[in-house]
């Protein structure tokens, strides 16, 4: 069977990893943990990358740990970030906590002989006495050391407190508890927790003689230079409620063909062979988007369900023409896109115009008039020429809606019968 380390570097996971490592991961599979600061209810795309790296240590027959952070949730890590983070209260902490447990929980398996384990680094950290911390951690800790760690020295000019100075120790210790209650002898995440993950390994082999490992992965940048995991509205988050399955759907599916076959790599469980015929078919006919199309619809169910992929992917074909949506995934979209409500009895002989200025897809019906003869509005996926039409029933979907199109990505679903 194929070992991590192979795996990993041939879909472009591995940035870096420890001595050892590769040689350690080649002769067998091990327990391996992945930490996660609940920052926020909700995890998003960028971190899709661990969690994949999660998911492959268990489907090549190691045993996943998934660390939640309600202890060092509450210090902060500064790495990434120019200013500290702000302190939030334990309870928001303990109720993000719980909400990206659940998340988490659909990306590897909790049965059988590998079945993975949650743990909360709160369950120690919290109770754990200072002096002690400072005795049986700090010590083996040279000041020095610590400053020589890129998330620290990068902190160093415009200043870091003693609270996220320490984070580096408590995710250590973290390593070291791990170690002994679990048995964990790897570490992974982004190359951003490159010295946090080393301090751990270098507290391991100070307190017990004993040498473990850690693996690193890329932090991602899209083709165009723009960081990985950002939308027009900000963050592309993996809860339905942040972000809907058809939003989420619409992310991958404008990927740029340039990142296309990375990310299929990245994010898909398919075969490289499989991938590697996706990005053929992609290459003679660029259009047909292929590629994007393939990738859309395997992380969008991965995430969301094969149900909730189906209905995003139905729900595009009918806003671009060549398919037909459902009533539920026309009200999906209506409450996932900008929308504008109008009554029944205003529908029929209101002017096109008008209606753009009412979606807010033209500022005057000069625009309007302009956009129309240039052939850059649509209705319901139709492009419209006449600067004379009027909306009838007719143009309704599903008896209540219908989508007004700017372009390529600005839409509208006008709903009718709102606010009689």
């Amino acid at each position: 069977m194929t070992d991590l380390i192979t795996t990993l570097r041939g879909r472009g996971f591995l940035q870096d990893l420890t001595p050892g490592a590769e040689a350690r991961l080649a002769a067998g599979p091990a327990t391996g943990y992945v930490g996660f600061d609940p920052t926020a209810d909700s995890l998003h795309v960028g971190n899709l990358v661990p969690i994949m790296g999660l998911a492959w240590l268990q489907r090549l027959g190691g045993t996943p740990i998934v660390l939640i952070g309600g202890g060092t949730g509450m210090v902060g890590d500064p790495g990434g970030k120019r200013t500290e983070r702000p302190i939030l209260p334990v309870e928001t902490i303990d109720a993000n906590v719980r909400a990206i447990e659940g998340q988490l929980r659909r990306f590897v398996a909790f049965d059988g002989p590998t079945a993975a384990r949650v743990r909360n680094n709160a369950d120690w950290l919290r109770p754990l006495a200072l002096m002690d911390f400072l005795r049986d951690v700090g010590k083996h800790f040279t000041v020095n050391y610590m400053l020589q760690k890129e998330s620290v020295k990068a902190r160093m000019e415009s200043g870091i407190s003693f609270t996220e100075f320490s984070y580096m120790l408590t995710q250590a210790y973290d390593y070291w508890h791990l170690y002994h209650a679990d048995g964990c002898e790897l570490q992974m995440g982004g190359s951003d927790q490159w010295g946090n993950i080393t301090a751990g390994i270098e507290l391991i082999a100070r307190r017990d003689g004993v040498q473990v490992h850690g693996v690193v992965f890329p932090l991602l940048t899209a083709a165009s230079g723009a960081k990985f995991g950002k939308s027009e509205g900000g963050n592309v988050w993996l809860d339905p409620a942040r972000t809907s399955p058809y939003e989420f759907h619409q992310f991958w599916l404008n990927t740029d063909d340039r990142d296309a076959e990375r990310f299929l790599r990245l994010f898909t469980f398919l075969p490289l062979e499989r991938i590697a015929d996706a990005v053929r078919a992609q290459a003679a006919d660029p259009a047909g988007r292929l590629a994007q199309r393939l990738l859309a619809r395997e992380v969008t169910a991965l995430v969301h369900g094969e149900e909730e992929a189906a209905r995003a992917e139905g729900a595009a074909k009918s806003i671009f023409g060549g398919g037909e949506a459902a009533d539920a995934d026309y009200a999906a979209l209506a409450a996932t896109m900008p929308s504008c409500a109008i009554a029944s009895s205003e529908l029929d002989g209101l002017p096109l115009v008008d209606a753009l200025m009412r979606a807010g897809l033209a500022s005057s019906k000069g625009e309007a008039r302009r956009g129309i003869e240039g052939r850059g509005y649509s209705i319901n996926g139709v492009v419209e020429t006449d600067v004379n039409r009027r909306l009838a029933p007719g143009d309704l979907r599903q008896g209540r809606y219908v989508l007004l199109r700017k372009g390529k990505k600005n839409h509208v679903m006008v709903e009718v019968g709102q606010h009689e």
